[in-house]
């Protein structure tokens, strides 16, 4: 611990993926991070006893030194941390989530093949990997982060999508290739043109940065041996895209397009609905604590519950409490986001929570149940179609979040006093 602890003063403010190792080197977990010295340093905080689940804290605690490898990007930050894991299996990103439940990237054999993302158990269960697929990348965790990622390296290398047909004459396909993000199959894009930009995305996800630019270079050096000065322009301009990666929004994209807002609505998708609870507990305005309880499925997720010290309000001031709690909470991009936030309260409740997803270009529905006097559910705010639907799991999340933060706070109150 004391080496970590010496060495976070000097890592770099960077973007990078970070390993945690244990005895004999042996990494125990990668993540990937905007800023390597901060992100490392958020391990060692005063509240990581409420701010990490507990099987993070026992990572922390086996841990005897750290390790790092800075990126040009966010984006190759992504891609390397899922290479990465994929390649030494950390059991601790391994107990963490199931493999089978992170995104692939798939890229089909066709002659102009089709590039989209699948679940592992999808892949696993109906497919032969090696058979059914030119390329398979992954595992990767942040499946939202994922497609703001496929985004941006769509626009540099113009790809079919999973139901993008090859045809000229498809409305889909031209309305792809006019915004960019589909080959130019209406000016005949050939089956050799299409394959370079395939190759160039194969090495984007194998982290081959600086071999995708010496290629291109080489490329913009051929077309202007053989004067196809606009060919020429074209590539040297997906070199700058290259060189010049913009991923702001895959520093917002922790939620900004949840997945969840359409799995929302479809009882046939398959999807667990995942329900984070948020709940203020104190005694006339001391000892304020939060807490969020998690339901997914409609079970208690219990190693996904969180607790929260108060920092910033020092009177009964519930909605203020709310809103550092979710502040904080989102502040932690490795806790995958809910596809509903229930709060305890009304209206009050509701706005505060609002305000705070919008500051964070968050889109996640909140609901919020307001008690009577004494303390039972009265009744339950929010979407109509979601209340109806989930009002036993809302119900349930509601209710451990209460036991979870009164719980706490007797904890702390009993603290003080001694």
């Amino acid at each position: 611990m004391l080496t970590i602890l010496k060495k976070i003063k000097k890592l770099p403010d960077s973007t990078g993926v970070y390993f945690f190792l244990g005895t004999r080197k042996k990494i125990l977990y990668i993540g990937k991070a905007t800023s390597l010295r901060d992100r490392i340093k958020s391990y060692f905080g005063k509240d990581i006893e409420m701010s990490r689940s507990p099987l993070i804290k026992k990572m922390v605690l086996e841990a005897r030194d750290i390790s790092f490898r800075k990126t040009h990007s966010i984006l190759e930050a992504l891609i390397l941390e899922a290479d990465l894991i994929k390649k030494f299996k950390p059991k601790y990103n391994i107990k963490e989530k199931d493999d089978k439940s992170f995104n692939y990237v798939v890229i089909t054999k066709e002659d102009f093949p089709r590039i989209f993302t699948m679940r592992g158990r999808e892949i696993h269960q109906k497919y032969d990997a090696r058979k059914d697929f030119k390329s398979v990348f992954g595992p990767f965790p942040h499946g939202n982060l994922l497609k703001e990622a496929i985004k941006i390296i769509r626009k540099i290398f113009p790809f079919r999508g999973k139901s993008d047909p090859a045809q000229k004459n498809e409305s889909k396909s031209r309305l792809n290739e006019e915004i960019g993000l589909a080959p130019e199959f209406s000016k005949g894009i050939s089956k050799k043109d299409y394959a370079k930009n395939i190759r160039n995305i194969e090495l984007f996800f194998r982290g081959k940065h600086s071999q995708i630019l010496k290629n291109l270079r080489m490329e913009m050096g051929r077309l202007v041996k053989r004067l196809e000065f606009e060919r020429a322009g074209e590539v040297k301009k997906t070199i700058f895209a290259i060189a010049h990666i913009q991923d702001i929004s895959l520093i917002k994209s922790y939620g900004n397009s949840l997945q969840g807002s359409q799995e929302l609505w479809n009882e046939n998708s398959g999807t667990k609905m995942k329900i984070e609870a948020y709940d203020v507990a104190h005694m006339s305005g001391k000892n304020i604590v939060g807490a969020i309880t998690v339901v997914k499925g409609g079970e208690p997720k219990k190693a996904e519950y969180r607790k929260f010290n108060i920092k910033s309000v020092t009177n009964a001031n519930d909605t203020a409490a709310i809103k550092e709690i979710l502040e904080r909470r989102l502040g932690h991009n490795e806790w995958p986001l809910p596809q509903l936030i229930v709060v305890d309260g009304g209206k009050a409740q509701i706005n505060v929570a609002e305000s705070v997803l919008k500051k964070y270009e968050i889109r996640i529905p909140i609901a919020g149940v307001v008690k009577d006097e004494h303390h039972r559910p009265k009744k339950i705010l929010g979407k109509k179609e979601l209340v109806r639907r989930y009002e036993k799991e809302i119900l349930l999340a509601n209710s451990e979040a209460h036991r979870f933060s009164v719980v706490f706070h007797r904890k702390k109150r009993s603290m003080t006093m001694f």
